[in-house]
């Protein structure tokens, strides 16, 4: 008995079975549960079913500031939340956040799939996390349900919620705005109960929740394209052996390209769907006074040299 004992002690932990903890608060069709699921057969796939990850999306495991703080215990293994949320604990990331920084899309997926992008993830190391992709969010607009916003005098009195961070908030309160910081899961209840006027998001989210239902005017602001971020806890992460690491990075990137190509389908789709409810898009707004309502938001986070320095080579991407 003492024999077989030592020889189990002997034994790697990596080399037994586990299921991996994941948390996500979209629903399951959505592209990232599904991108998820995807990394989920690769790395089956890649440990002979030695590992797993099991995905626990429409919020089961709480909402998303929750969930960063279980991820960082490492009670949850894996967690795929948006920049903005984690960005209150790592200063780095909170420049994804930044309103009216990337021109378009294809200006964000050039900074993610570059060294800044590779330099950021690393940077999660020092708070807790380990990061190990980024999935697309899209771009980010006002919609309520009061009025069309085609100027800042339009967004005057305007409940508006938005995520729990001061980023967000400092946003919309220089827009003019009132912000109000809720949980994702309960905006809809928001618009039901008049307890908002309005929110901010994306075309998938905007729809997927059927906060459209509510909100007939969406605005094309395009004021943030601040993407999702896939962490992993790093006791999680310490469990693995070397060659294992390299399966879920390797497993965590070839999500993100499956996650890219679902989302474009599901942006387009969730538009059309808002159009056919009738929903109000103004088009025909001038963001410059917009963006100019930004300058203390880029005074304040340009006093650390690090911040500015990042912010600018950004900026610089072509």
């Amino acid at each position: 008995m003492l024999a077989v004992a030592l020889s189990w002690a002997a034994v790697p932990a990596s080399v037994f079975a586990r299921e991996f903890r994941t948390a996500d608060t979209q629903n399951e069709d959505y592209p990232t549960v599904q991108a998820l699921n995807y990394m989920d057969r690769l790395i089956a796939e890649r440990t002979a079913g030695r590992h797993r990850i099991v995905v626990f999306h429409s919020r089961q495991l709480g909402e998303e500031k929750e969930t960063l703080e279980q991820t960082r215990a490492g009670a949850i293994d894996l967690n795929r939340t948006n920049v903005a949320l984690i960005g209150t604990m790592v200063p780095s990331v909170n420049v994804l956040a930044m309103p009216f920084l990337f021109r378009s899309p294809e200006h964000l997926q050039t900074v993610l799939d570059g060294p800044i992008g590779s330099e950021i993830l690393n940077s999660l190391g020092d708070h807790g996390f380990v990061g190990l992709a980024f999935y697309d969010s899209g771009a980010r607009s006002i919609y309520n349900s009061v009025r069309p916003v085609r100027s800042l005098d339009d967004l005057k009195g305007l409940r508006v919620r938005v995520q729990q961070s001061e980023r967000m908030s400092d946003m919309v309160r220089a827009l003019g705005a009132q912000p109000v910081q809720m949980p994702y899961g309960q905006v809809l209840t928001g618009f039901a109960t008049g307890l908002i006027d309005g929110a901010e998001n994306n075309w998938a989210s905007f729809v997927t929740t059927g906060h459209y239902k509510y909100a007939g005017y969406y605005t094309l602001t395009r004021h943030t394209f601040s993407p999702d971020v896939l962490l992993m806890s790093q006791k999680a992460w310490a469990s693995l052996s070397a060659e294992e690491q390299a399966i879920f990075r390797e497993a965590a990137q070839r999500s993100s390209a499956y996650m890219r190509e679902r989302w474009r389908d599901l942006e387009e789709r969730s538009r059309q769907q808002a159009e056919l409810a009738g929903v109000k898009i103004v088009t025909d707004i001038d963001r410059k006074p917009f963006e100019a309502a930004m300058a203390g938001i880029y005074a304040r986070a340009e006093r650390d040299p690090a911040i500015s320095a990042l912010i600018e080579r950004i900026r610089n991407m072509e």
